[in-house]
């Protein structure tokens, strides 16, 4: 019974995950798109409803649940010689890091940017930097393939850790072409429309 309600509620902290997920990452390409302060405010404030309703929510769903079945049903660290057990593990643990340091810092800090240009009436300069920064688009843009990597890790169970290796390729790999191609697909709609 304890374990069926664990599995419930590990399963329900990744659907939060994924579709807090989807909709941070679907909001954060809107803003991509706006030239308009109201709006693209309006996206920065759905990015954080989504982050913090929904998203951390179900991580601290995953982390509570995903530790108490490691410690009763797989003996504490023996799991480490488990490599899907081990990778989800891993995995998790990198995503959980990265999404409270490097991606939740530049939100919120794209948060406080976008309000004092509200309060200036324009797209301040401080904020047009902080809409090009490199390193918080490619781990918001990592998210995703990281998760699907841990959902089929766990649903696959591979004895080996040849799934983790590739995925981890791909996932960056995948994170990467978006960080290059996403940007530059709106700039040059915009100059599209200006001619």
């Amino acid at each position: 019974m304890t374990y069926s309600l664990l599995k419930l509620a590990h399963v329900l902290g990744a659907i939060l995950i994924g579709g807090g997920l989807i909709a941070v990452w679907l909001s954060d390409l809107r803003s991509r798109q706006l030239r308009e302060l109201p709006q693209f405010a309006e996206a920065v404030r759905n990015i954080a409803v989504f982050y913090d309703g929904v998203v951390v929510p179900g991580a601290i769903l995953l982390l509570v649940s995903g530790t108490w079945m490691i410690i009763e049903f797989f003996d504490g660290w023996s799991f480490v010689k488990i490599p899907w057990l081990a990778g989800m593990v891993f995995l998790f643990a990198f995503e959980f890091i990265e999404g409270n340091t490097i991606t939740r810092l530049y939100f919120m800090r794209l948060r406080r940017l976008t309000g004092d240009a509200l309060k200036a009436g324009v797209f301040t300069p401080a904020l047009e930097q902080a809409r090009a920064e490199n390193l918080p688009t490619f781990t918001h843009f990592l998210d995703l393939p990281l998760l699907f990597l841990i959902v089929a890790l766990g649903v696959i169970k591979p004895d080996t850790w040849a799934l983790f290796i590739s995925g981890s390729v791909i996932a960056v790999l995948a994170a990467s072409i978006l960080t290059l191609y996403i940007p530059r697909l709106y700039r040059s709609m915009e100059e599209s429309k200006s001619e």
